[in-house]
Order: C-alpha cells, then structure tokens, then sequence
C-alpha cells in the first residue's frame, strides 16, 4: 500500500504529465498569479489549465506547503497535534464526534491517515473519507463512493469534487449504523 507521501508523488508526476509542465513552471504560474487564498489558486488552476479538482487542489498544497502533513514536517509535530490544531478553539467540542467515528473506522483494516489543514483524509488505494469541521458546530464526512442514493441526510456533491456525497454531523449520537456502513462501502471501494 502507498503512503500518502508516495501517492501524492504519484499524483504530482501525473499533473506534470497530464499539463506538460514541470512543477517548476507550475509553481511560477501559482506564484505570479497574484493570488493568495487557496481556494482561489485552486479555481485559477482549474480555469486556466484545465485542471480537476483533486490535482488543483493537490499543487496548490504542495507549492504553498499548506497540507497537514507539511505542516507537520516544518514544526516537528505529529499528526495528532495537527489534529489537536484541527479541532481547537470554538471547534474543540467537535472532537468526540471525530473520534467516535475513528473508532469505528479503524475496525474495518488497513489504511492511511492524512492530515491536511483543516481535516482529515482517509486513503487505501485512493481516498475513501474525508472528515473535519466544516463549520464551529458541525463536523462534515465526504465518502468518496458511487452508487448510493442521495437521500435525507446524505447529500450528493456535484461532480469534480474529491468526494461524491457528504454528512454533516452535529452530535456524536450522529455516529450511527448507517453511516458506518457508507463508510464501510467506500472503504472497501478504495482498495
């Protein structure tokens, strides 16, 4: 199984493949586009390249070295002081609900764990979940699976996202047999 290090190396080959650019030439793009919010370099990237979602997402956080995993790399902290960043402040009291569903999750076997810088991704051979706060009082789970029918308090994603559907979560109680069992069905898609 890839670590998130080598499948993000992975994923930035192909970019420079799929754009016929050297990261090089992709970094000056991003640094002489004047722009400075990540969302706004990622939508630059997607417009003017042509880019997907996921790729402009990932150089993005690579040229500006924004992801968790980097930050984690500069200040010598672990990834569960990233995720103690993650869920500070107003959003502290939605930890228990992040961990609630982590205990469930890692009962279905082997996979990765990357902190990025405002949530969590979860990779076997690709993205499974994403989960973070979206909001001071809400904490969002994005499934990366196909097929499900959106309904209630599953939502379909439009396309070009990294995720299909997503849950937003507001207690712990939340953390039920249904949305394990998404979970699980995009777990076992992803590897």
């Amino acid at each position: 199984m890839a670590t998130p290090e080598q499948a993000t190396q992975t994923q930035l080959k192909n970019i420079q493949t799929r754009t016929g650019k050297t990261l090089e030439q992709l970094a000056k793009i991003i640094k002489e586009s004047g722009l400075t919010k990540h969302g706004e370099l990622r939508s630059m990237l997607q417009q003017k390249l042509g880019m997907g979602y996921g790729d402009a997402n990932t150089l993005v956080h690579y040229v500006l070295k924004s992801d968790g995993a980097s930050a984690a790399k500069k200040g010598a902290m672990s990834e569960d002081d990233v995720l103690n960043g993650i869920y500070s402040g107003p959003k502290e009291a939605l930890r228990p609900i992040h961990d609630s569903l982590m205990k469930h999750i890692k009962n279905f076997g082997e996979f990765e764990i990357a902190p990025k810088k405002g949530y969590v991704s979860l990779r076997r051979k690709k993205q499974f979940a994403m989960i973070g706060p979206a909001t001071n009082s809400r904490v969002e789970v994005g499934l990366n699976v196909k097929g499900l029918p959106a309904a209630g308090r599953l939502e379909a994603i439009p396309p070009g996202g990294m995720c299909n559907y997503k849950v937003k979560l507001t207690e712990v109680s939340q953390v039920d047999k249904e949305l394990i069992g998404w979970i699980k069905l995009a777990f076992e898609n992803a590897g």
